[in-house]
């Protein structure tokens, strides 16, 4: 029975009850005893140190002081009427102070008495003072429990009105341990790791994480559940990852063909990277394998992933099937069927566009030029997987920043071919942190470009503030005198009272000022506009008609202009850093020296400062992603927060890098030699997966 109590509803501990049980449940998603006893607390409060009043500081904080209650006095009149108290230890003398319920304070309050006070030490004048002190009283029947390191649980103002804050959760805790058996915590690791990396065990980290007697306690319980938690997650997404390489047959791509090889030999515009060649070379090698392929590949802006994906396309048309690229927005989508479509040109190859705007005649005739396989290569949006859309053999099927597509979309894509689901491509231009790529795509295969194309010169990163405006306009004047295009990007649409920022409309104006027509032309692009409006802005500023596009971020993922050589971004403190290296990417990409100018306010939080030196120090979308990992943390990062796939419940990874790396190789290392746990050292691995597998949270939704 006692195996089953952690799934007991929490309104049956004791001290919670029906009504505590569904404000527990819609507050902080606790519905078990198991969520609460995994709801662990997010700080301690060191409480077995004493401070002496005479070692006072204001950089203290929160102390701790023994001493003699000395006297109680009601100050002042009416609504700023408050107790003050004198507390005196054996170095000098300290007022505490109570600015509600002192009526009551005063009669339970003993003048005279030992008491051993905490709280957070200020200055008022000359006198230091506490404000709403918590008391514990000493005396015989009440002799000072050993104190230790309080924990300090998230809560929420509807917790706190109804007497679940911090204190009463401790409570509530020290409960359900009570009624819990030791032998709920069956060990879950086997004995050699927990030896080998000297962790303490299941049972006893699992009590000592909420209630811990000293720092090293508690610093050794945190690593075993950290890496515990690690461990299960690389367990499961390997054992998905190997499942699907044995279970998940694929079509064979056994040539490199004609159409690969005229590509190669008389349309390849430039030469390839050494990083473009080696991600071919893992993509060729899938191909060939008789599995499934499940890839994800990464690079930066501009470096390369379309011809990539063309090329892989090709070794599927060679070897007789047809593919499809997926974009999540109809201008990218476009972006890449005019890409294709000129690469390819003189290739005697079907390359077709559907969106939900292919309407009528033309999309029937599409339909049926796919189903009969004479379009070899299909491009578009999510029109690409709805019911009507039959391919005669699709074999490879990429989808471009799949972050952006729901998991039950990606799933429908699967469906599109008989016997075999095809080959899978992911390409993403949002760099993810190794740490994060582990845990996100842990059972995918991952490919890298981590360089950019011979030719490309570095954008230069720039920070100015309002004093240098007539400079940068000067310089925006110069770049288009010179024949340059340039963006100028706004966090916001319309005024808001709470950010005071220059609005899109203002901006527009003020730049209308600056370059009158007919000598300047400017387009505006902003989320509200009608998609056909927007396009229409975006052509004419890729055709060159317009020379400046004022725009909010709906251009992050859009035209791809060579021409637009500087970018200035607005109150770039309102952006993330993975947002700010999207828009910097939409210049470099032609042979001319670019520009990003991050334009901010004088007053900066110490992030915002932080997240401007990252951009002006590199170029480097890696960097950038771990630098923003460690500003933001996982949940944060673009593509996790809608998904809900980060969702560890004390591991970080922007700081457990280390922890997660030796979980993943031990993981991989035991599945290598006993894929299905049968070993009886491995039993408790087994036993726990099988148990808990549907809790673990945090592997991929890819596939």
């Amino acid at each position: 029975m006692q195996e089953d109590i952690l799934s007991t509803a929490i309104e049956y501990l004791k001290g919670v009850g029906p009504k505590r049980g569904e404000l527990l449940r819609k507050e902080l998603g606790i519905h078990t005893f198991r969520d609460l006893l995994f709801h662990f607390p997010y700080r301690y409060v060191d409480k077995t140190k004493f401070q002496k009043v005479r070692d006072l500081h204001e950089d203290l904080g929160n102390v701790q002081l023994k001493g003699i209650l000395r006297r109680l006095s009601k100050v002042g009149e009416g609504r700023k009427r408050r107790l003050v108290g004198r507390f005196r230890d054996d170095t000098g003398m300290i007022d505490l102070v109570w600015f509600t319920g002192a009526h009551w304070l005063e009669k339970k309050l003993q003048v005279g008495a030992e008491y051993v006070i905490y709280g957070r030490v200020s200055k008022y004048g000359n006198q230091w003072n506490i404000a709403h002190p918590e008391m514990e009283l000493m005396n015989e029947e009440n002799p000072q429990k050993p104190k230790t390191f309080e924990p300090v649980y998230t809560s929420t103002e509807k917790l706190n009105a109804k007497g679940l804050d911090s204190k009463s959760r401790r409570r509530l805790m020290e409960n359900l341990f009570e009624k819990l058996d030791p032998a709920v915590f069956a060990e879950n690791l086997p004995k050699y790791i927990t030896d080998k990396l000297k962790l303490p065990p299941h049972a006893f980290s699992m009590y000592r994480i909420h209630f811990p007697r000293t720092e090293t306690e508690l610093e050794k319980v945190r690593l075993r559940l950290k890496y515990e938690e690690l461990f299960f997650l690389q367990m499961r997404l390997l054992q998905i990852k190997k499942r699907r390489k044995k279970e998940i047959k694929g079509f064979v791509f056994p040539t490199i063909g004609e159409k690969f090889n005229q590509f190669f030999q008389q349309k390849l515009p430039f030469e390839l990277t050494e990083a473009q060649k080696r991600v071919l070379k893992e993509i060729r090698r899938d191909l060939g394998a008789g599995i499934q392929m499940n890839r994800l590949l990464q690079g930066d802006v501009g470096s390369g992933k379309t011809i990539v994906g063309l090329m892989s396309m090709l070794m599927a048309i060679d070897n007789g099937f047809q593919t499809c690229l997926m974009a999540p927005t109809e201008i990218l989508a476009q972006q890449h069927y005019n890409a294709i479509h000129n690469y390819l040109e003189g290739l005697d190859l079907k390359v077709a566009f559907l969106s939900g705007s292919v309407k009528g005649k033309k999309r029937k005739e599409l339909l049926q030029d796919l189903e009969e396989g004479t379009i070899h290569i299909l491009i578009g949006t999510h029109a690409l997987i709805e019911d009507p859309v039959k391919f005669k053999n699709l074999g490879l099927a990429i989808t471009d920043e799949q972050h952006r597509f729901g998991v039950a979309q990606r799933a429908r894509l699967w469906k599109k071919s008989h016997p075999f689901p095809p080959h899978i491509l992911v390409m993403t231009a949002t760099p993810i942190p190794r740490t994060l790529a582990m845990t996100l795509y842990g059972d995918l295969d991952v490919s890298v470009i981590d360089e950019l194309p011979p030719g490309r010169k570095p954008i230069k990163t720039i920070h100015r503030n309002e004093n240098h405006r007539l400079r940068v306009i000067g310089f925006m004047k110069e770049e288009i005198a010179k024949g340059r295009q340039i963006y100028v990007v706004y966090p916001l649409i319309e005024e808001s009272e709470t950010l005071d920022l220059k609005n899109l409309e203002e901006g527009y104006e003020a730049l209308s000022r600056e370059f009158p027509l007919p000598d300047y032309k400017i387009s505006i692009v902003h989320g509200r506009m009608k998609p056909a409006d927007k396009d229409y802005e975006m052509q004419r500023f890729a055709k060159g008609e317009t020379q400046i596009m004022v725009a909010t971020t709906v251009i992050e993922v859009g035209v791809n202009v060579p021409n637009a050589s500087v970018m200035v971004i607005e109150n770039t403190e309102r952006f993330g850093l993975a947002q700010l290296h999207q828009l910097r990417g939409r210049v470099g990409r032609g042979a001319e020296q670019s520009f990003c100018i991050l334009m901010s306010s004088f007053k900066l939080s110490k992030e915002g400062k932080e997240r401007i030196q990252t951009m002006v120090r590199t170029n480097n979308g890696f960097d950038i992603a771990e630098a923003d990992l460690k500003l933001r943390g996982p949940g944060n990062i673009e593509g996790t927060q809608q998904s809900g796939i980060i969702n560890l419940r004390i591991a970080d990874l922007a700081k457990d890098g280390k922890i997660l790396q030796t979980a993943r190789e031990i993981a991989l290392r035991i599945l290598d030699d006993d894929p299905a746990l049968e070993r009886p050292e491995h039993l408790p691995v087994k036993i726990y997966l099988q148990k808990y597998a549907k809790t673990i949270k945090g592997w991929s939704r890819i596939s």
